[in-house]
């Protein structure tokens, strides 16, 4: 399985979902679009994995590169190469498809559930999760769905958390993938600070970190069990 991982900041790459990469013996291509690396031709990839980062897909201005990226992401998902994509990678595929990608009330931060909708529960990929998922939240853009494609999980604050496009492109907003080593480097992280600062008070990393610790074995599983049968949906998806 040749995967392009597309990252846009060092301390948010794949986490759980590159140890699954691994393990299945993927040849892996990261490119770190933040620090000027070059976007391949995606025809090389059976695979294309987009995590998250601090920009909006909105600030084309700013990083130029998004255009490329988003030109990459729509070709390769309309020749049904699998896509798996994470905060920033899934506001990517929503914009990608032509949906609109906005900033929402307040931002999203803390351990929070989402809950799956009924194609959620019956997906290929989600079915056999919780109905109610523990994630991480970290972010401040939301998205309006594509049209063609299927909500798979919602919150309260944020009614967009996870969707499917065609077979084999997917793409969550939340954040189950992480280890306690990433999150706290995301504290590091100016705009990253003012979200966290913004929704929960100033101080308050600590008791974020102790309450995600306490979850993080239970969205490992899950980040787990959700990736390795999206492979298997994606590989299988003929091109």
């Amino acid at each position: 399985m040749k995967t392009l991982v597309l990252q846009h900041i060092a301390c948010e790459p794949p986490g759980v979902f590159e140890d699954v990469l691994i393990e299945r013996g993927a040849a892996i291509t990261r490119v770190e679009l933040d620090e000027g690396g070059r976007l391949p031709d995606w025809r090389d990839f059976d695979l294309i994995v987009a995590m998250g980062g601090p920009m909006s897909v909105n600030d084309e201005s700013e990083h130029p590169w998004l255009v490329a990226e988003k030109r990459l992401i729509r070709e390769a998902v309309q020749a049904e190469v699998g896509y798996w994509g994470a905060c920033l990678g899934v506001q990517l595929l929503a914009s990608s498809l032509g949906a609109r990608v906005y900033a929402g009330p307040q931002p999203e931060v803390g351990v929070l559930a989402v809950t799956l909708t009924d194609e959620g529960a019956a997906d290929p990929v989600f079915a056999g999760l919780p109905r109610e998922l523990a994630t991480l939240q970290w972010h401040g853009d939301t998205f309006d769905l594509p049209e063609g494609a299927v909500l798979l999980a919602e919150s309260p604050a944020y009614p967009h958390q996870a969707f499917r496009y065609g077979r084999a492109a997917y793409g969550v907003q939340f954040h189950v993938e992480v280890t306690g080593g990433m999150a706290r480097e995301w504290a590091m992280v100016p705009a990253y600070v003012r979200s966290l600062e913004q929704t929960l008070g100033a101080g308050a990393a600590p008791g974020l970190f102790d309450e995600f610790d306490r979850a993080a074995a239970g969205m490992q599983q899950a980040a787990r069990q959700m990736f390795e049968r999206w492979l298997d949906v994606a590989v299988a998806t003929p091109r």
